[in-house]
């Protein structure tokens, strides 16, 4: 299958692909858990979910960067108010992108070949990404509208606070992007992130992944390639995270519970 901006995302795609997006909900981050119940609902259309807000927001602020603001903002009217005008929120990102615009170094950064896509066979699967900024033989590029840069997150299983790109697993995102470039061209390019914030004064920062973290973030994916793939081929039924709004939805009680159990669950 040969994949287009238009296809990309489509079901089909998603089916014969695995994706950083994919990969996420079925396995999950340090920041959310996945789900493999909802994942493979999500692949074969029986669960449509609705974009976030904070997901909106980042899409207004990338497609303002490729040129396809205005078809986003013809697919999402509840981005304006019945005057017309943006709602706050939305308003607030559009200063976010014009801020970025004022600093040459990011616009050096994001002014490469936009919305690149490539695919490769890696671990035995065929994968996919897109990637906002890439720059042929020199670096790739991805651009994040986030709630504060300097956010940390304390994470009790580890027991220590991580940045917003290990949170949300923006460095497997990063080493993925790099192997797929690695096996497409045979160079194997630094991992950069242009962030900005949400702050009410938004801050701007290009942030290089060091390559320790991207080659630490691949080492797992190959103990969870297979179970993806028996899922997506309907080898073995999913399991349920029992927390998300999908299991909640279809939630079967199966007997009662003690009172004692409800902190635990």
């Amino acid at each position: 299958m040969r994949l287009t901006k238009s296809n990309y995302y489509g079901k089909n795609a998603n089916m014969q692909y695995l994706s950083v997006s994919q990969y996420k909900d079925f396995i999950g981050t340090i920041g959310k858990k996945g789900c493999e119940y909802k994942a493979l609902a999500k692949l074969k259309g029986d669960y449509i979910q609705e974009p976030s807000k904070e997901l909106l927001l980042g899409s207004y602020v990338d497609s303002a960067w490729d040129g396809t603001l205005d078809k986003l903002k013809e697919k999402h009217p509840e981005m304006f108010l019945k005057t017309g005008g943006l709602k706050a929120d939305f308003l607030k990102a559009q200063q976010a992108f014009e801020r970025t615009q004022r600093d040459n170094l990011f616009c050096l950064y994001m002014n490469g070949q936009k919305q690149k896509i490539m695919t490769a066979n890696f671990l035995g699967v065929d994968w996919k990404i897109r990637m906002d900024s890439y720059h042929p033989q020199k670096c790739i590029v991805d651009l994040k509208y986030i709630k504060d840069i300097h956010e940390r997150f304390w994470v009790k299983d580890l027991g220590y606070y991580v940045n917003f790109i290990e949170y949300w697993g923006y460095d497997l995102q990063g080493a993925i992007y790099q192997k797929i470039v690695e096996l497409n061209t045979g160079y194997k390019l630094p991992f950069y992130i242009c962030a900005v914030d949400r702050k009410a004064t938004p801050e701007i920062e290009i942030i290089q992944v060091p390559q320790l973290f991207l080659d630490q973030a691949l080492l797992g994916i190959e103990s969870n390639i297979k179970r993806i793939v028996a899922l997506k081929n309907e080898v073995v039924n999913p399991s349920r995270c029992l927390q998300c709004d999908y299991c909640l939805e279809n939630k079967v009680i199966e007997t009662p519970i003690l009172s004692t159990s409800l902190i635990e669950i």
